[in-house]
């Protein structure tokens, strides 16, 4: 596999773990400084969609099928197999808890001194007045969400980046039929 494939791949992985870890840590008791950086979390999304689809250009070129890809996947190290198994089990813990815990309040905003959310219950929605550690409670559960989808699709491209570069490496080392 070259080395950009593993530089890529890592990077990657490396983001999904950081914002998998960052996700995690909205559960722990007081309010996060994170909370009202929406711009941190476009400049996420913006950076992810870039590398995502390259990702996934890496993997198109290949020109591989599914079984072809996960075959991929078998052939590379150990350690890294089990780091990716891994941190997939724990975005899906995640993602588990979290729906698990959420209620059908979002996008907490101050309004002229009030704390206000979006209420999505079915047949009620609309705007409704909380109190503020609801008003906290609402933040960190949207920040979990917004952390935790761009950290599950940066584990989607660290798998495609690493197992297009096995695919990659797999086809240098056939040699055709033709040359004896």
């Amino acid at each position: 596999m070259g080395w950009t494939f593993k530089v890529h791949g890592g990077v990657v992985a490396g983001l999904g773990a950081t914002l998998l870890a960052l996700a995690t840590l909205t559960w722990l008791p007081g309010s996060l400084p994170l909370t009202g950086a929406r711009r941190l979390t476009a400049a996420i999304f913006a950076l992810l969609f870039l590398i995502f689809v390259s990702a996934l250009v890496r993997l198109i070129l290949t020109g591989a099928d599914k079984r072809a890809i996960w075959l991929a996947f078998r052939c590379l190290p150990g350690k890294v197999q089990l780091s990716l198994g891994a941190l997939a089990l724990w975005e899906v813990v995640l993602v588990i808890f979290s729906t698990a815990t959420e209620g059908n309040l979002q996008s907490a905003e101050v309004r002229d001194g009030r704390y206000v959310a979006l209420d999505t219950t079915p047949y009620a929605r609309g705007t409704v007045m909380i109190s503020q550690s609801r008003y906290q409670d609402v933040l960190e559960r949207d920040l979990r969400t917004m952390l935790a989808i761009p950290g599950v699709l940066s584990l989607g491209a660290a798998y495609a980046v690493l197992a297009a570069g096995e695919l990659r490496r797999a086809d240098g080392a056939v040699v055709p039929s033709d040359v004896r």
